[in-house]
């Protein structure tokens, strides 16, 4: 597993809003995180944005832009959690031998991240993965 790398946490709250716009403004001016970055898509909708609190992270989207995480957050509730691990597939398969409820296997993304959904027994949804935010700008 990864260890916190030069600031960066290993375990990242992953947050869906149906105005994620409003979310970003509210956590920043009234709870006081630092916005480190914001991608919106053409269509306006906050793709992927990192706010900064202290030496903690949490990361947030748009409800209802799709894409596997999207969907597999449909019936689970508004967060999720996103953890950092050096060896994906590794991880992935200890998952697989316990009987996790895979969502989708490991994958290379856009953002030069290797990482696999899963959800729990209880419902929550967890990604695995390779990215490792900064919590300093």
């Amino acid at each position: 597993m990864a260890d916190a790398i030069d600031g960066r946490p290993g375990i990242c709250p992953t947050l869906l809003y149906a105005d994620a716009k409003a979310a970003v403004k509210q956590l920043t001016e009234a709870f006081g995180f630092t916005e480190l970055a914001v991608y919106e898509g053409e269509d306006g909708l906050v793709h992927h944005a990192e706010l900064a609190f202290g030496n903690g992270m949490v990361m947030l989207g748009s409800r209802g832009r799709g894409g596997r995480f999207d969907e597999a957050m449909r019936g689970a509730g508004p967060a999720g959690v996103y953890v950092v691990v050096d060896d994906v597939d590794g991880h992935y398969q200890r998952a697989v031998d316990h009987g996790v409820e895979i969502l989708m296997p490991p994958t290379d993304q856009d953002h030069d991240s290797r990482d696999y959904l899963a959800r729990d027994a209880e419902g929550t949804i967890w990604s695995f993965g390779t990215y490792a935010p900064r919590t300093e700008g």
